[in-house]
């Protein structure tokens, strides 16, 4: 089989080497906008923007051209949107434009459209009603707790694949399901993109916590409760509430509020210290996808009449409205309530 990963950022390169482990010469192929970046990766076989020190395997192929990078792929071969959430719209529009057959599509990206609070499988509908041409392709989200250079460095990995089609969670196993990494599959798209989501900002919150010295027994209620505000929204938007209890949800929201290499922590953990976010955000190089989507979230659960107070805070933190210390006061000066 073939696959195509559609930006070389972080994410697109460590699975695009996933791939390329086990796959034929040729088979994968990245694609990126940029000339002079796909041959500094192909010179140094590495990609120092990103993945510094991350030797990629040979067998990658690089495109430049977009439509030749889309038109090499089959009805039976896999499409993988690498780009951050705010790249989603328009390169699934593009994508759509140049399909003339049906297409395995699917997005690692995780957050919601600022603007309109959308999940990325609603952009994706929305942008297919428009841009299909009638045809029928088969879409899906990537997910689970992962870090980029770890995955880039063959090391353990679980993910999860969520689509309503089960062809394409086969698809997707088959492209990356081999050596250190597993793929579990999932037919609950709204659940497993709102703990993508919404993690990221639990993810903020817990580097507050631990930047203002707040210990231990404070990051643990911050978690535990903030899966409880993800499970309640999940369950209003539709999704399976126990899809939170999985690799998507407490499993990610672990990961990325606890590890060294998270970004949004590492938001988190500056506030704390007193810079700005556009200080912050200037120093990080990557995207921290808790700061574009925590607006977003508020967004989603004020419009469901979903109670999320530690989200509510982030997003006033983030916005400049509250400092993180005021945001604790509030959060533990809230009244008695019943657990569950």
């Amino acid at each position: 089989m073939k696959v195509t990963l559609l930006g070389a950022g972080a994410w697109g390169t460590a699975m695009a080497a996933q791939a390329a482990r086990h796959l034929q010469e040729g088979d994968v192929c990245i694609w990126s906008r940029s000339k002079q970046q796909l041959a500094d990766i192909q010179e140094s076989g590495e990609n120092h923007a990103y993945l510094s020190g991350i030797k990629l395997p040979e067998k990658l192929k690089f495109e430049d051209n977009f439509s030749l990078a889309i038109k090499r792929l089959s009805s039976n071969d896999l499409l993988v949107i690498a780009t951050p959430m705010s790249g989603l719209a328009e390169t699934i529009a593009q994508v759509l434009k140049i399909a003339e057959h049906p297409l395995n599509i699917i997005w690692l990206c995780k957050g919601l459209e600022p603007n309109t609070a959308l999940l990325p499988h609603q952009v994706v509908a929305r942008e297919n009603e428009t841009h299909s041409h009638g045809i029928t392709h088969s879409y899906g989200a990537l997910s689970g707790p992962s870090f980029a250079r770890e995955v880039g460095a063959g090391m353990p990995c679980a993910l999860t694949i969520a689509s309503k089609s089960t062809k394409l969670c086969e698809t997707v196993q088959a492209a990356f399901h081999h050596g250190n990494m597993r793929v579990y599959s999932s037919d609950d798209l709204i659940g497993v993109e709102l703990g993508g989501a919404i993690k990221n900002v639990l993810a903020i919150a817990a580097g507050i916590g631990d930047g203002l010295d707040l210990g231990l027994n404070a990051r643990a209620a911050v978690l535990t409760r903030g899966l409880a505000e993800m499970m309640r929204l999940v369950k209003a938007a539709g999704g399976k509430s126990e899809t939170c209890m999985g690799l998507t949800g407490v499993g990610d929201l672990i990961l990325t509020a606890t590890g060294d290499l998270s970004r949004n922590r590492r938001v988190g953990l500056e506030l704390a210290a007193g810079k700005s976010l556009p200080e912050i955000l200037a120093g990080l190089g990557h995207v921290a996808e808790g700061v574009l989507c925590a607006a977003a979230v508020g967004d989603l659960a004020g419009r469901l009449g979903v109670e999320m107070p530690i989200t509510a805070m982030m997003g006033e933190v983030l916005s400049a409205k509250l400092k993180p210390h005021d945001a604790v006061k509030k959060l533990m000066g809230r009244d008695p309530k019943i657990e569950s």
